[in-house]
């Protein structure tokens, strides 16, 4: 477990709800990886973010998914990309990633509380 946070702590981490609209394989990436454009709504905007989930996933099923991400990191410079947010997911028995989402269609850019 890590150290205890406060509840201002976690609220600045700016966790919402996004539909991937593109998604291909990032053939560049060290690790098997897909290249993704999320649309988090018009207050933020469609962000781009790459993601090692190619045990699980293929791109066209991502295509119209729901998934969760943290909006408010830097940009990250991963190969020839920038990715800008950071898709959430945890691991399963193997360790390879199980992406997280709500389990009922919800509006994209709802903020996780």
């Amino acid at each position: 477990m890590s150290d205890e946070i406060s509840f201002d702590d976690f609220m600045k981490v700016d966790i919402r709800v996004g539909r991937v609209v593109e998604a291909e394989v990032f053939a560049e990436a060290r690790k098997p990886a897909y290249k993704m454009m999320i649309d988090f709504g018009p207050e933020i905007g469609v962000k781009k973010s790459s993601a090692q989930i190619t045990k699980h996933y293929q791109p066209e099923e991502l295509i119209g998914r729901l998934v969760m991400a943290v909006v408010n990191f830097p940009p990250r410079q991963i190969g020839p990309i920038r990715s800008e947010v950071l898709t959430l997911g945890v691991p399963d028995e193997a360790g390879e990633v199980v992406l997280l989402a709500p389990d009922k269609d919800v509006p994209i850019g709802g903020r996780l509380f």
